[in-house]
């Protein structure tokens, strides 16, 4: 993979081009998530990766969490692709809804990982047009998921739907970092006293999101 500039073709100039460089580089970014630690992945490191320069990876993401928050957008986007197919018929019962929500969201870990960091990471070194950019296309996403949930789930309109999402969000960020704790954590929670210490993000996931989902529907 490399996006090394050619002769002639000094830089992307059509659309098409351009969205050919910055897949190119999205790759190489989950690439390396999979292979080393997020604090680890920086434009140096992507630069190496593709045969390029770190000048021509900020001509299409200002920075590396730029990088990170597009890189979001995309694994978030094919989720909800992929939960839309596996979502029960509609209607059907909410916590098979927030069964699949839950289930479908572990099988993404590297999603998992970047909506956690999102406040205290990715949305840190970016120009407010960038994080306008972001949450819009996150507000377009979560919007699309409130309407899977509110066609599926009796009582439950668009609007209670959309807050459901906020507040996944919430819980993901603060149960995905207990749910992948460091060895001595795993080590020391081996202790049998402990046990209630251990999470499981999609059963702990997904008795959040009931808890939270069924408090909005009963409210008038």
């Amino acid at each position: 993979m490399s996006i090394k500039e050619e002769p002639g073709f000094r830089r992307a100039r059509s659309h098409e081009q351009q969205e050919l460089r910055r897949r190119a580089i999205l790759d190489a970014a989950e690439a390396l998530l999979i292979e080393i630690p997020l604090e680890d992945v920086g434009l140096r490191e992507l630069s190496r990766r593709l045969g390029t320069s770190k000048t021509n990876i900020v001509r299409y993401f200002e920075s590396r969490e730029g990088v990170l928050l597009a890189l979001l957008n995309r694994t978030r986007q094919m989720w909800l692709d992929d939960l839309e197919r596996d979502l029960p018929a509609a209607p059907t019962d909410l916590d098979d809804v927030i069964r699949a929500w839950a289930d479908t969201l572990a099988a993404r870990p590297l999603l998992c990982q970047l909506w956690s960091l999102l406040a205290m990471v990715l949305e840190r070194n970016v120009s407010a047009e960038s994080v306008r950019a972001y949450k819009l296309e996150d507000l377009e996403h979560r919007t699309h998921l409130a309407r899977l949930l509110s066609a599926r789930v009796h009582g439950l309109d668009e609007r209670a739907a959309l807050h459901l999402t906020a507040v996944g969000v919430v819980i993901l960020a603060g149960l995905w970092p207990f749910s992948n704790p460091t060895p001595a954590i795993i080590e020391a929670t081996a202790d049998p006293r402990l046990v209630d210490a251990r999470v499981d993000f999609p059963r702990a996931y997904a008795d959040m999101l009931g808890l939270a989902a069924r408090g909005l529907l009963g409210r008038p």
